[in-house]
């Protein structure tokens, strides 16, 4: 493990309308040259994703805006928690209370946390209590891949959908060579330390993978004296996390096939919450899955799918007296059967589900279980540079009835470079267990929360460059808010525009974006907590034989930790830069090193909490080839 270290404190942040200027430049001075774009970028070209239609479809061809994040990005974020992956991306943000492991939030497009679906290989998988799942429980060494749509997915997928969903695929085995073994090292600032190992193969109709890992980290304190309710303890808060994920798979014949998968990832987090004690809490989280897919005809794919996950918090210590310890976990139980028809107008996908929700807590909760029952239908096609997509849902909640949900949304390709799509679509969210009620502050009358969201974008793509611009506005009917006690407000409305670039230049992948958010309560104009109005991100990479060479940079402006936005609780603009490098020592071995904050920026986003300095990790790989 190493440090590095410097004077610096700051760095001059980016002016956003100069970067969005560049992108713009940069798009029109290369079109004439012959360079290809990656992948990543504003509008990935060639890749096939199953979220944004709950089957497989080209991204180019969806309407909704959808991000893909590649096994690379996930290797070179060694060190990172899951949110600090995701903030990464054009339309999320996150705070965390502390460093590795803590309590964090994510939000997509300037909604709530609660507002954002994790799906881990399509199990749903989160907190009913408090609304989110613990992101910083799941472990990126057991990711391959990540799928995030931006904007609602109500009409797919259901209740807290408002904002999007964020879909993990875990690390399989399918279409590998019989054996395939890995193992990798990681050390870095704060006595960080990774192991992992895996194995994957398929066989004779069989595919396997099997992954493990470690972390363990000593940490700096979570909080600072500017932190509320007296929490402050200046005491290191370290995490360490054990995880193991496996799937096993069979092809039965030419036409059906049987799959199982799971997640187990189990840690203790030390946080703060006064001096006295060293506090800290036990995290579980549990993902399975066993699914059969056949063909019925020629035309008509099935599967059937039986999945189950639990969210776990158990505190083990605390210094304050009102925050004892205690259980929260929540369970949830899921039968899918879904159907995809190929017919002459495009792909019909069709379906009904079951979802049941239990909460175990040493918390007395009046109520503690509910179910919802779902039905789906949604039609995904393409013909002559016309592209659609339409989607309707009826869920039936034991608590709050039947609730509809619709997404209709058209894309044109006007010429070989131009491209336009619009969607609109409605959400809605059901009150979390801890909002209707925890005891002597629930509100058991609140109503779900209701959205409708209009996103309209256009792509120019020519000589391997692409800039994409997209506009969206979500309102919020019934809004909740909990400052002293929950309420449904009549309405809030987060709206934006999200510009972006991809392209290469000289073997330099470049990729831009610029978010421009106003996420506000209508009622009160005030702007919502911890969202920045403005987020620049820049990043390049360039591969040098067996080198490869990356950089990253993020500006993010000032934001409010609280709902009134008092001064005080002012969080100011931000920028922390990553340097990135790795080499091949031969066909089977690779080192790398991340340098995360370069420039040892002090900044916070969340209001008395801290976030790491300066850190480094060195990386060695062994896959042979």
């Amino acid at each position: 493990m190493f440090r590095i270290y410097s004077s610096t404190r700051s760095v001059a942040p980016f002016a956003c309308t100069r970067v969005a200027a560049a992108a713009v430049f940069f798009s029109a001075s290369f079109s004439g040259l012959n360079v290809y774009a990656q992948t990543a970028g504003a509008r990935q070209l060639g890749v096939t994703v199953v979220t944004g239609s709950r089957a497989e479809a080209a991204l180019e061809n969806l309407a909704a805006d959808v991000t893909v994040i590649d096994a690379k990005k996930i290797e070179r974020a060694a060190g990172s928690s899951l949110p600090e992956l995701l903030q990464r991306e054009a339309g999320l943000q996150m705070s965390s209370n502390g460093g590795l492991g803590k309590e964090a939030s994510v939000f997509t497009r300037g909604t709530e946390s609660r507002h954002t679906i994790l799906l881990v290989d399509g199990v749903r998988y989160g907190s009913a209590t408090s609304g989110g799942p613990s992101w910083s429980n799941i472990p990126l060494a057991s990711i391959e891949r990540i799928e995030v749509i931006k904007g609602p997915a109500s009409s797919l997928y259901g209740s807290d959908a408002v904002g999007g969903v964020v879909q993990i695929f875990t690390k399989k085995g399918v279409g590998a060579k019989p054996f395939n073994p890995y193992a990798s090292v990681t050390l870095g600032s704060e006595h960080h330390a990774q192991a992992a190992a895996g194995l994957n193969g398929s066989q004779q109709g069989w595919n396997y993978s099997l992954n493990a890992q470690r972390t363990t980290e000593r940490g700096f304190s979570s909080t600072n004296p500017k932190v509320p309710y007296g929490n402050f303890n200046p005491d290191r808060d370290p995490f360490r996390q054990s995880s193991l994920n496996a799937s096993l798979g069979y092809e039965i014949n030419s036409n059906w096939r049987v799959d199982g998968s799971m997640l187990y990832s189990e840690g203790v987090n030390h946080f703060d919450d006064g001096l006295g004690a060293d506090t800290r809490s036990a995290l579980r989280s549990q993902v399975s899955t066993a699914s059969v897919t056949g063909r019925i005809a020629k035309d008509w794919k099935s599967k059937f799918t039986v999945s189950h996950s639990r969210d776990e918090s158990n505190a083990i210590a605390s210094a304050n007296a009102y925050n004892l310890p205690g259980l929260f976990a929540t369970s949830q139980r899921q039968y899918q059967w879904q159907n995809d028809i190929a017919t002459p107008v495009g792909l019909v996908v069709a379906g009904l589900e079951r979802l049941e929700q239990e909460v175990s807590s040493s918390t007395k909760y009046s109520v503690t279980e509910r179910s919802v029952n779902s039905g789906f239908v949604g039609l995904t096609g393409d013909k002559a540079g016309h592209s659609w997509q339409a989607n309707l849902r009826r869920d039936d909640n034991s608590q709050f009835g039947s609730k509809n949900t619709w997404g209709v949304g058209y894309g044109l390709q006007l010429t070989s470079q131009w491209r336009v799509h619009a969607s609109h679509g409605t959400s809605f969210v059901a009150p979390t267990f801890n909002q209707l009620y925890w005891p002597n502050y629930g509100s058991p009358d609140l109503k779900p929360e209701q959205g409708r969201n209009t996103d309209v974008g256009v792509t120019w793509s020519e000589g391997g460059h692409s800039v994409k611009l997209v506009h969206f506005d979500n309102r919020i009917r019934g809004y909740i808010t909990g400052s002293i006690k929950p309420e449904n407000i009549p309405r809030s409305r987060i709206k934006g525009w999200t510009l972006g670039y991809s392209g290469q230049f000289m073997g330099w992948n470049l990729r831009a974006d610029y978010d421009q958010l106003d996420p506000r309560n209508s009622l009160t104009g005030t702007q919502l907590p911890r969202r920045a109005r403005h987020v620049t991100r820049l990043a390049l990479d360039k591969d040098l034989g067996a080198w490869t060479l990356g950089a990253s940079a993020q500006s993010v402006g000032k934001r409010y930790d609280d709902v009134k936005n008092t001064p005080e609780k002012l969080m100011g603009q931000y920028t922390s830069v990553d340097l990135y490098a790795s080499y091949r020592l031969d066909k089977d071995w690779s080192l790398s090193a991340r340098i995360a904050n370069l420039t040892d920026k002090d900044y916070t986003t969340a209001y008395g909490y801290n976030t790491r300095g300066r850190a480094g990790y060195l990386t060695l790989l062994w896959q042979p080839r």
